[in-house]
């Protein structure tokens, strides 16, 4: 049995199987997602979705949806599945499926009477082009194959609508056509591997209907063109290849080329080769050959924090050091940009008072699988030049004070990974000596301070070991309380006594200021109050304002995105925090929060991690339907696993 299969119950039932989606992407940038009946719920949603850089920085959906039709004896039936304003669902192909497997490449397999056909997807790496093969697996008379496709062009943030202006006009390209609806778009070229006939029949579908959009209290209502359809005949056995794409293909290298990319495809029949795949998919190749970390899919693009906590996860805990490298070597450079004060690059929020220490931490990571010396050679003067441009002051918004700890203004702009806003100001207003920032300089300190030992630099030691004692007492005088964890933010005479998981950092990090049983205290209420079978809560049900339901609409969503919510990537912290102060005794307990997570590879979006759950049972998935630090959080403490297994 497939680890990744759905028989035909659950796909019969959509209750049960439209929840489900599938994510593919190019590793450039582009990507096609559906649910796995490929009847599309969000406007996200594309067989062929790609940037357009000539326009704008967002994504574009192409080809919306690819309908087809098996034709025998004059009859014919739809095996598509749409869902239209007034809760209708037409044409109702869904009831045809009898397996759906994505081990390898999503597989969908329909019945109709005495035809049994094959449908299977892939998506070129590094190329704008979308492959599905079909291959007639049984047939007991001649059947032909209607393909129809269902056009956007628009960004992925809004919807089209019937137009005069969309163009209908078409070329004939060998083995199909090429069309550009709108002036500025790339030319989508459609092609198949066989002969075939492409028959004009230009019209509007109009009414389709996005339920998730609807839940997100958006808009929810789309029109969909379709220049007309290619018909093919198919014999029992053959498979014929249907290409789209923004560059031309020759026809007669469909067939192979999509062998060659189903080739190249590790299956995916457990739960860590599920993560290895999510993994991939957050890559992203520039043009220049650059490399980069994509936030998630589908709507985040390359963030500065979260690609410097998910690439230690993503690369050198699945055995990827060299691709670790490339995109630090990205990263180094747009972050040197941003303390020279030139302008922003890919990475977006470069500028956040945490980003820094956070480059320190990955690099650290770095260090445990090439070595402090490698390390040094590599990223030494990146490190140094980040701690002396904390100490000069010199960021804008992160100030080293005389005791030691960093101060940051988040009064009225989010500055922390809690950054969610309702009417421009920040939900979690988070100001002042901020715990995981200090917990984190600490880290960065005394690191810096083992490289120099290391290297017997005995004056930058001294000059680190002071900054990180005087860093060290302040840490525990200001945010440790009586009753044992930390305050989340101490600003002045305001101390926020939310329980929060932003303290897990001080003791899950490799340097910690806290003592052994002020680090166990910290963790015990981390347990008690925080831990879920998905990662921490944003905050305790036991403090104020906990809202642990991520539904509704935007400005509901927004009020409740840090405030109960539990997050996978702090569970990976959390359970780094717990082999480190009870070794193997925490094994057993460990292997079974693994379970909640891989729960989630049949639930969602298929093989990946959705971006946050719900902080209440049954803990639904919400958000992006894969999100990098969650998946390389989680990779990286199934890495911590096996070496406390073996080597502690």
């Amino acid at each position: 049995m497939s680890y990744l299969r759905f028989e035909r119950a659950l796909m019969t039932n959509l209750e049960e199987s439209l929840p489900k989606e599938i994510l593919r992407t190019n590793r450039s940038g582009a990507y096609s997602s559906s649910t796995i009946l490929d009847c599309n719920t969000r406007k996200y949603h594309g067989l062929l979705v790609v940037p357009v850089p000539e326009l704008d920085r967002e994504n574009h959906v192409l080809l919306s949806s690819l309908d087809v039709t098996v034709i025998q004896h004059g009859a014919e039936f739809n095996l598509a599945l749409h869902r239209y304003q007034g809760n209708h669902y037409s044409p109702l192909g869904h009831k045809y499926i009898r397996a759906y497997d994505c081990d390898k490449v999503p597989t969908t397999i329909y019945r109709v009477g005495g035809v049994l056909l094959q449908r299977e997807t892939v998506f070129q790496h590094y190329e704008n082009r979308i492959l599905i093969r079909y291959t007639l697996l049984d047939a007991h008379s001649a059947t032909t194959l209607r393909l129809r496709p269902m056009l956007a062009f628009r960004s992925v943030r809004e919807f089209t609508h019937e137009n005069n202006v969309a163009s209908r006009d078409y070329q004939q390209v060998p083995g199909g056509i090429k069309t550009c609806m709108y002036a500025g778009y790339p030319d989508l070229y459609m092609q198949l591997s066989k002969k075939n006939e492409f028959v004009f029949h230009p019209d509007w579908y109009r009414g389709l209907e996005y339920t998730k959009e609807q839940e997100r209290g958006y808009a929810s209502n789309e029109d969909l063109y379709v220049p007309g359809y290619f018909e093919v005949n198919i014999r029992k056995g053959e498979s014929v290849v249907f290409a789209a794409s923004t560059e031309e293909i020759k026809p007669s290298r469909l067939k192979n080329l999509f062998q060659e990319e189903v080739d190249e495809r590790a299956p995916r029949d457990n739960f860590f080769h599920c993560l290895v795949n999510a993994a991939h998919q957050f890559h992203l190749r520039q043009k220049n050959d650059d490399r980069y970390l994509l936030a998630g899919y589908p709507w985040f693009k390359c963030r500065a924090r979260d690609t410097f906590i998910a690439l230690p996860g993503l690369t050198l805990a699945i055995g990827e050091r060299h691709y670790f490298e490339l995109v630090m070597t990205s990263a180094e450079r747009e972050l040197r940009d941003f303390m020279e004060g030139k302008p922003a690059g890919v990475i977006y929020e470069m500028e956040q008072p945490d980003v820094p220490l956070w480059c320190v931490w990955t690099i650290q990571q770095y260090a445990k699988t090439a070595g402090k010396e490698t390390c040094f050679e590599r990223y030494g003067k990146l490190l140094e030049d980040i701690i002396k441009f904390i100490e000069a002051d010199k960021h804008p918004n992160l100030k080293l004070e005389d005791n030691g700890l960093l101060y940051s203004d988040g009064k009225t702009k989010a500055v922390t990974w809690m950054n969610s806003t309702s009417g421009g100001s920040p939900v979690v207003p988070r100001s002042g000596f901020i715990v995981e920032f200090n917990a984190l300089w600490y880290n960065a300190l005394r690191f810096c301070a083992q490289l120099a030992e290391a290297r017997n630099d005995t004056e930058t030691l001294n000059h680190l070991n002071e900054l990180s004692e005087r860093c060290k007492a302040s840490f525990v005088d200001t945010f440790l309380n009586d009753y044992g964890y930390l305050y989340d933010y101490v600003d002045g005479n305001m101390v926020d006594w939310s329980v929060r998981p932003n303290m897990i950092f001080a003791v899950a990090l490799d340097f910690s200021p806290l003592e052994k049983e002020q680090r166990k205290s910290v963790l015990d209420f981390c347990t008690r109050e925080l831990l879920t079978p998905k990662g921490l809560r944003s905050l305790s049900p036991k403090s104020g304002g906990y809202n642990p339901m991520y539904v509704g609409p935007q400005t509901q969503r927004d009020l409740a995105y840090h405030q109960g919510t539990a997050w996978p990537w702090l569970g990976g912290f959390y359970m780094e925090a717990c082999l480190k102060l009870y070794k193997r005794t925490k094994l057993s307990f460990i292997e079974r929060q693994m379970v909640g997570y891989e729960n989630e590879m049949t639930s969602h979006c298929i093989g990946t991690i959705s971006e946050l759950y719900d902080g209440n049972p049954p803990f639904h998935g919400r958000g992006a339907i894969s999100f990098a630090m969650n998946v390389g959080e989680i990779l990286r403490t199934l890495d911590l696993l096996e070496k406390y297994k073996y080597n502690e």
